[in-house]
């Protein structure tokens, strides 16, 4: 009977509750979720509007948005670089000697990618571009081949757009897995890939989504198309809606600000990418469809807090189309054997993990973030349904709640939060020598921090953080090199904090030279183009050494960071702990030796009355002895008279005897 009960209420329930469709339709094949719809219901509760109308208040005033001038820049920046790149291809192919015909179909396309694409980008970030071109194109045509003098073709499109008017700042970085030219164009930072296909001709209506595109094309060709392919999949997966894709929109800015300040915002070292936040925000929205941003950011939290890892986070299942890529579909059995941790899916053929770069000690930093993220907008969940439920105060609550969701995104603790800090200084001979070098440097750094200090070392904790600041702090004697003015110019620094194991640690002093030293002989000599002058340097800090640039944009003050660590350290529980044990040490030491005074004290009273005890029974023996020794000499006198009486009355009767 029970049962039957359950089974009523359970499709009621589900009549009440309609189902959502997510799937959607993209490159000529139907993409369906990987996990079903958890909560469906299209209607929020007042508190829910309340939370959310809190989260719309802090939204507009401290996250912000690009202007629709800077807008219209950046689309016109981009079809000024889709005209340049049109007109190099045609003239790639009239210098191979192909018809007029051939050169005008050949077409090329301009694709964009992560958070520009998706629109959640932030005013004076960068644009993720990629140049799609007809198979008459290759990657020497694109970057150009060098001459004697180190000058390249000018008939390359990386020196047509270096001598466009508008370009600055052109970097071109031909050694990366995935090749890539960086400039500034009319100050917008761009990215521009390069990606070459094994078809004649790329024209206006070219489907990059169907997965016919990867047929015979090579690895960075392959890796290159990935970011758009993956990136509208995404962006196709949640705009079911108007208002699921800004629900999607919001709650991702949201979290990038998070990761940001938190300092888990860097995918190449780690931790949390842009791809990666925009399938995780996207995972947590096929869960929770009709969600309002505010509700869907407490969900997000919620999910990763716990989200039992290795897991796949995954918008889909994966499917191989059988096109032979070079990059092998993902699968859980090949995902266990390379033991990844924390596997992030993208939903693009050929699906791969995101998050290859992330190690469990990341993964656990990551849950921590998680938990201490959701603890508190779990807390203003919780203060806003009392308001709703008692409806007083309102105006005054809002603003007090718009203040505590200040405290999500508050910086983080970073640089008071260990004891010992060690400073990566990466140094190039000339700026251009810099930015490639810095990248590879970034790139590799986690390995240093996981697996050359992190394992061979007796560290209790350690973090690498991973934004990086545009100045050079070393000892003057550190490395082959002596940093002038100049040469700091030319540089760059990471930091990484740990604490040190006292029970595993032998000795005082903590040698790293050992460990730098095989960083440079098995990583950083991997780098494709070094030269003389491309260095890392190191130097070690206590917590009270760091340099006050560490604390700009976190604290008021290196003073005021300080005392927040000192407020910290003293409200740590197990500090307190700590203390308490130590007060009770002391305390115990005290009292034995008060105890241990104390018995000295009677000791000495029970022996001073004992040795006067002493002295009072020798006198009273002495006394004693006296009046013995006067009682031995009364009875010998007394005996000795009789004596002399008889004596004398023998003497007397003599005496008489004789005068008769």
């Amino acid at each position: 009977m029970v049962s039957q009960n359950t089974t009523s209420k359970t499709k009621s329930s589900s009549k009440a509750t309609p189902t959502i469709d997510m799937s959607c339709k993209i490159g000529g094949r139907t993409v369906r979720p990987a996990f079903q719809v958890v909560d469906a219901n299209p209607t929020p509760s007042p508190s829910d509007e309340r939370f959310n109308q809190l989260l719309s208040s802090y939204s507009t005033q401290n996250i912000s948005i690009e202007s629709t001038v800077g807008l219209r820049k950046r689309e016109r920046v981009l079809d000024r670089l889709k005209h340049v790149c049109q007109t190099w291809i045609k003239d790639t192919c009239r210098k191979q000697g192909l018809g007029e015909d051939i050169c005008q179909s050949a077409g090329g396309q301009i694709y964009t990618s992560g958070s520009y694409r998706l629109g959640v980008h932030e005013p004076g970030a960068d644009i993720d571009t990629i140049l799609v071109a007809p198979s008459m194109c290759t990657r020497l045509d694109f970057f150009g081949t060098l001459d004697e003098e180190g000058k390249r073709d000018p008939s390359s499109l990386s020196e047509m757009v270096r001598q466009h008017p508008d370009v600055t700042n052109l970097v071109p970085v031909e050694g990366a897995a995935v090749p890539i030219l960086t400039f500034d164009w009319e100050g917008v930072n761009i990215d521009l890939l390069f990606a070459t296909l094994s078809s004649s001709s790329v024209p206006s209506d070219f489907d990059i989504d169907d997965d016919a595109v990867l047929d015979g094309v090579d690895s960075a060709t392959e890796k290159s198309l990935n970011g758009p392919r993956v990136t509208n999949l995404i962006a196709k997966l949640v705009s079911g809606t108007k208002e699921r894709y800004q629900t999607y929109l919001t709650v991702v800015r949201c979290v990038r600000k998070w990761a940001k300040a938190r300092g888990l915002y860097s995918n190449k070292m780690g931790y949390w990418g842009g791809v990666n936040i925009n399938i995780a925000v996207a995972f947590v929205l096929q869960l929770y469809p009709t969600a309002l941003p505010a509700a869907l950011l407490r969900k997000f939290f919620l999910v990763f807090k716990f989200w039992r890892w290795p897991d796949p986070i995954k918008l889909t299942e994966p499917h191989d189309a059988g096109l032979g890529v070079a990059a092998p579909v993902w699968t859980k059995q090949g995902a266990a054997a390379q033991r990844q941790v924390a596997p992030i899916i993208t939903p693009a053929y050929p699906a791969m993990n995101s998050t290859m770069s992330a190690s469990s000690r990341r993964s656990r930093l990551c849950r921590r973030s998680s938990i201490w993220g959701h603890d508190i907008v779990n807390a203003l969940w919780k203060r806003v349904v009392k308001s709703v439920s008692a409806e007083d105060n309102q105006e005054e609550e809002i603003q007090n709640e718009t203040a505590f969701f200040a405290e999500l995104f508050e910086p983080s603790d970073f640089f008071i939060s260990y004891q010992h800090y060690l400073s990566l200084c990466i140094v190039g001979p000339t700026i251009d020598d810099l930015q490639p070098w810095a990248g590879f440097c970034g790139i590799t750094a986690w390995k240093l921090v996981s697996d050359l200090l992190g394992k061979s070392l007796p560290l209790s904790k350690i973090q690498l953080w991973p934004k990086k600041f545009d100045a050079c702090i070393v000892d003057p004697t550190a490395g082959k090199n002596v940093l002038n003015s100049e040469r700091r110019k030319k540089s760059i620094s990471y930091s990484i904090g740990f604490n040190v194991d006292t029970l595993r640690m032998r000795g005082k002093q903590l040698d790293i030279e050992r460990q730098m030293q095989n960083f440079r002989k098995y990583e950083l000599v991997r780098f494709p183009s070094l030269v003389p002058g491309q260095d890392i340097l190191t130097r070690a800090f206590d917590v009270k050494e760091l340099p006050r640039i560490c604390f700009v944009g976190m604290y008021p003050s290196k003073e005021h960071g300080m005392k927040k660590r000192r407020r910290i350290r003293n409200a740590d529980p197990r500090r307190i702990e700590q203390k308490l044990k130590a007060k009770l040490a002391r305390d115990t030491a005290a009292l034995k030796v008060k105890m241990m005074a104390l018995e000295k004290k009677k000791m000495d009273v029970l022996a001073a009355k004992k040795k006067a005890k002493g002295k009072k029974d020798e006198k009273n023996q002495e006394s004693e002895e006296t009046v013995v020794d006067e009682n031995d000499k009364t009875k010998t006198d007394a005996k000795d008279e009789p004596n002399e009486t008889i004596a004398d009355n023998d003497r007397d009767a003599k005496a008489s005897k004789e005068e008769t």
